[in-house]
């Protein structure tokens, strides 16, 4: 009935576990808050004192059956280290949220803010824990300041791999080959650092991008630094920020 931070983490699979449940909780809150799917779609989860609402396969709603596959497919990749970064976005593009994965036995390597003189590397539970909830509770505050989105939206997720571990004819379950040269936004884009969550095994960080209009209610605090000025607003992909 939790969502439990382990007292440590010690292994690879306590990390791989963590992981896995964050990217859960955090594509099921963005779903349930842009209104994708139905109540029944969810059940209710405690993440320490945050309430939650998870994914589940229902019935009734083959969509949110379709995106726990989804889901499962994306666990199989992050698994074997073939993972770099996972897309769910809506339309053409109205919102996609980007998940980046980096994977490391020596603790990764964080990039803290000019505020932050911390130097060491070292990760704790308390770390962890702490930037786990701040970016659950970030996600509810963007979904709840964004937009409401057209009636028609639909959902996709693409995968996106590490090429030089990953075999040529590896797909996880639930996909298939597929193409992306870049996201088309009918408006000008902007860019949302929502957070990062280190492990000593793992670092998961989560960005949105959305029109420029759709965010006028967005704390300007978490906006990212620069607007992109490509035309016809194709945004290429090179599997990290797109100003690095």
């Amino acid at each position: 009935s939790a969502v439990v931070f382990p007292n440590k983490i010690s292994t690879e699979q306590q990390s791989l576990m963590l992981v896995k449940r964050l990217l859960a909780v955090a594509v099921s809150c963005i779903t349930y808050l842009r209104g994708i799917f139905p109540e029944s779609a969810y059940g209710t989860r405690y993440m320490d004192d945050v309430c939650v609402k998870i994914l589940r396969e229902d019935k009734n709603c083959p969509g949110s059956t379709q995106l726990v596959k989804w889901m499962l497919g994306c666990y199989d990749a992050l698994q074997k280290k073939y993972l770099n970064y996972s897309w769910v976005s809506l339309q053409t593009i109205t919102e996609c949220y980007h998940f980046k994965f980096k994977y490391t036995h020596n603790g990764p390597l964080l990039d803290f803010s000019s505020t932050n003189k911390r130097n060491d590397s070292t990760i704790t539970c308390a770390d962890t824990k702490k930037a786990s909830i701040l970016l659950i509770r970030k996600i509810y505050v963007l979904m709840q300041n964004l937009s409401p989105l057209p009636n028609d939206v639909c959902l996709t997720m693409k995968l996106f791999y590490y090429d030089e571990v990953t075999p040529p004819d590896y797909q996880p379950p639930g996909f298939k080959e597929g193409e992306c040269e870049g996201m088309i936004f009918e408006g000008e884009p902007m860019y949302l650092n929502v957070g990062e969550v280190p492990t000593p095994f793992h670092m998961l960080k989560v960005k949105v991008t959305t029109e420029k209009q759709r965010m006028e209610n967005v704390d300007r605090s978490i906006l990212k630094r620069g607007e992109t000025k490509v035309p016809l607003q194709v945004l290429r992909v090179d599997g990290d920020d797109p100003e690095e």
